[in-house]
């Protein structure tokens, strides 16, 4: 059971609410919810927001490709996994990305959450400009894309 989107932050935001209502099932054990948020420093600069930016349906297709991964590479078979990432611009302290998993047993359900975010952050195309306290901002180094997988 698979849940995936890019939300736009003009119209709306990333709600815990959505994916506790997708994971809720009484046939898992362990739940695990990854928030991803806006910080206020990275390298030493002070931060006072991001704007994400994505190709949309790459980023879902990496999404999709990494939760069927999963199948083979862990042998997690049985799972529901909720995934939403924001594109647009995000205030410090607000949710850029949230992984929320379901499975039978908590070992299952810590060692998917770890290899989703892990993943996306590799693979998918998502690309983050800083904005500093002095009005200066500048788009943060990625991973190239890797078309064999995407």
């Amino acid at each position: 059971m698979l849940h995936t989107k890019i939300v736009d932050t003009k119209k709306e935001k990333i709600l815990n609410s959505n994916a506790e209502k997708f994971i809720k099932d009484s046939k898992f054990g362990a739940s695990i919810y990854f928030l991803g948020t806006v910080r206020n420093v990275n390298d030493n600069k002070t931060v006072t927001g991001i704007t994400y930016d994505s190709h949309d349906e790459m980023v879902i297709k990496s999404f999709e490709e990494i939760y069927n991964e999963a199948d083979q590479k862990l042998n997690i078979k049985d799972k529901a996994v909720f995934i939403e990432h924001a594109r647009g611009h995000l205030k410090l302290g607000e949710i850029s990305i949230i992984i929320a998993v379901a499975c039978k047993h908590r070992d299952q359900a810590y060692v998917l959450s770890r290899y989703i975010i892990e993943e996306i952050k590799k693979r998918s195309p998502i690309w983050k400009k800083e904005h500093y306290e002095n009005e200066d901002s500048a788009w943060l180094k990625g991973n190239p894309i890797n078309n064999e997988k995407v």
